[in-house]
């Protein structure tokens, strides 16, 4: 059976000139709009090798990996910060606003801190980017793991606190 798009004498002939200018298997495969096997078949018909290049990928995967995992770690170090700023706000004032009302008028109120459900929601995005900051750099090793699942315990036990502690003193305020 023929197959459906042949290699063309034009396309060996570019293969061998690609190889020879030092391109790659995956870079000749694309300039061509074919796939890397049928590179690497019209290669060995033409008894050209990428194997020589082998540690040239090597050593550029190593680096691209080294790079991705900086980018994670500072990627990981904003995460914690937002965790940091969002954990901050719980119990600091919190203006309110709002657009409406009969005479459709926009207004402000500052609480002197957030509600309830917003302590929550903040408390939320606390623990979901903490999470996500040790996933994506997790403690290098097991007593760190354990110091930072403590202090990720403790933070959300304080913030737990502080929010019973605030509902109930609310219920209070309502009760009386």
């Amino acid at each position: 059976m023929a197959k459906a798009n042949p290699v063309t004498d034009q396309e060996r002939e570019t293969v061998r000139q690609l190889h020879a200018e030092g391109l790659g298997r995956n870079a000749i495969a694309k300039q061509l709009k074919r796939s890397g096997r049928t590179i690497s078949e019209i290669a060995g018909e033409l008894g050209i090798s990428f194997a020589a290049r082998a540690g040239q990928v090597a050593a550029a995967t190593e680096v691209r990996q080294a790079d991705l995992a900086d980018r994670r770690t500072t990627f990981a170090i904003k995460l914690q910060d937002i965790a940091e700023r969002e954990a901050a706000k719980i119990s600091q004032p919190l203006l309110y606003w709002d657009w409406g009302g009969k005479e459709h008028d926009f207004d402000t109120h500052l609480a002197p801190e957030p509600t309830p459900a917003d302590k929550r929601a903040l408390m939320g995005t606390v623990a979901t980017a903490l999470d996500r900051s040790l996933k994506l750099v997790p403690p290098k090793d097991e007593s760190g793991v354990e110091e930072g699942l403590a202090l990720i315990t403790q933070l959300m036990s304080g913030l737990t606190a502080v929010y019973q502690a605030q509902q109930q003193d609310q219920e209070a305020d309502e009760g009386a």
